[in-house]
């Protein structure tokens, strides 16, 4: 036992080395926490349950199903609380603990609601539903490959899953094609509409879609994904709440500062026309999905808020910066940067490259050997993963780290040399990620520290 244990710590601290110091991540789904938001997560909540729900009987008060839970009630009502501060919402469900769980919590209540005037059939699946293209990046949890197979009818004419893609522009695939949109809403009478994507380069056209269905009844349900962008969310890049989107799903470790949970927003509060559909939702995380949901990463979340709260506003600015710096240096060095040159390539933390068909795995791979890290991606015109053509990027993880515009510039040319060259540039890249091994966005080391001691001093007698 403890020559097995001593290998596999040994094999972990090697690993958190190189990633956390040794190695450049671009994965644009990832992030590192601060100490304290991990520290947290191995307090003692995390070995806990806290089932809990409305009682109608009860005053919609919540029951909880254990005992000992006065804390994490505390927890959780302080957690939804400030996530409202972030996005400006009404209703906050924290209780999934993935965004896939999320989006399949949001598909279930909403059919649920679709069939609540007839409980004597055979409850009907979505009629149509409109997403993006996976190979154009839309998200696995959308298709009806992912998640959606559960609750999405089939075409009687085709045949085939009643799903419907949103057109893209013809020169951007990367983007909906706003004018085409209208009539494919007019063909196919989507119920529900679900943006954001996985490969996401632009804000979604959400204000010109809730214009398009708003004198549609009963009304579409609009679902933005924000999974890969809820830390960007706000002034400047996106409020999809504000812009007419109805829901909005995420997971909260990619853009966010968070453990690895799910969330879901909304504006649909009490006395709303469509509150009923915000508690059978809420019905479908618990008893629905989960029933221990995981009580330290919720810990380590609230702080993880308090973080986006507080330095949230000047992270989003440097990340929206430091990806178009990143990608303009890219196509300045030569490499072929996917997205609108109008707008630098790229409106997120997002930069795709094209690298040649086909040589997206082996590209990615050598760029891992010489610790940079990313993530292989198949391009609109791949026609599959096995061919994939792309690399996608991400800089949200280095921006926490303190890399601004003048560092990407300078990253850029190692990953051109490992690209173009050939070359092999592992100890730079290596001596290059040393400078950036402190964490920003944060409360400060010095603050922190003293926290840290306390909290270890609990965990570890």
């Amino acid at each position: 036992m403890e020559n097995l244990s001593r290998k596999l710590v040994k094999k972990v601290c090697d690993n958190t080395v190189w990633r956390q110091r040794n190695a450049v991540n671009l994965i644009p789904s990832e992030q590192t926490e601060s100490p304290l938001v991990k520290l947290l997560t191995i307090a003692d909540p995390s070995g806990r349950y806290a089932e809990h729900q409305q009682v109608r009987a009860l005053g919609n008060a919540e029951a909880f199903y254990y005992q000992g839970t006065g804390f994490i009630a505390e927890i959780e009502t302080e957690l939804i609380e400030r996530l409202k501060e972030f996005l400006g919402c009404s209703e906050v469900e924290i209780r999934a603990i993935s965004g896939q769980m999320a989006n399949a919590a949001v598909f279930s209540g909403l059919l649920d609601y679709i069939n609540r005037t007839d409980r004597r059939t055979e409850p009907r699946r979505f009629r149509s539903v409109m997403n993006h293209n996976l190979g154009k990046g839309g998200h696995l949890s959308a298709q009806a490959m992912g998640a959606l197979r559960n609750y999405v009818a089939k075409n009687p004419v085709t045949e085939r899953w009643a799903v419907w893609n949103f057109p893209v522009l013809t020169d951007n695939p990367y983007q909906i094609d706003v004018h085409g949109l209208a009539e494919l809403i007019e063909e196919h009478r989507p119920e529900l509409f679900i943006l954001g994507k996985s490969m996401m380069l632009h804000r979604e056209p959400v204000k010109e879609l809730a214009g398009m269905i708003a004198g549609i009844k009963p009304k579409p349900i609009i679902m933005y994904d924000a999974a890969h962008v809820l830390g960007l969310l706000g002034p400047h890049f996106q409020e999809p709440l504000t812009e007419g989107a109805d829901i909005i799903t995420a997971s909260t470790h990619k853009t966010f500062f968070g453990t690895q949970r799910g969330i879901i927003a909304s504006n649909l509060s009490g006395g709303s026309e469509y509150y009923e559909l915000w508690e059978r939702i809420m019905r479908r995380v618990f008893p629905g999905s989960v029933s221990n949901h995981h009580l330290g990463t919720l810990l380590g979340l609230l702080l993880a808020t308090y973080e986006m709260n507080t330095y949230g506003r000047d992270y989003q600015k440097q990340v929206l910066a430091n990806a178009k710096a990143f990608a303009l240096a890219l196509k300045e060095r030569g490499l072929q940067v996917e997205g609108d040159p109008a707008v630098n390539y790229t409106e997120t933390h997002q930069v795709v490259l094209r690298v040649g068909y086909a040589r997206g795995v082996e590209i990615a791979d050598r760029l891992e050997k010489n610790n940079i890290i990313v993530n292989y991606q198949a391009l609109p015109d791949d026609e599959a993963f096995t061919a994939s053509s792309g690399l996608r990027t991400g800089v949200q993880e280095m921006t926490r780290f303190g890399m601004t515009e003048v560092d990407f510039t300078e990253l850029v040319e190692y990953v051109a040399a490992v690209i173009l060259q050939g070359k092999d540039v592992a100890e730079e890249v290596s001596r290059f990620r040393k400078k950036f091994t402190g964490m920003k966005y944060c409360l400060p080391e010095k603050q922190a520290q003293p926290l840290i001691e306390e909290l270890i001093g609990s965990i570890i007698k």
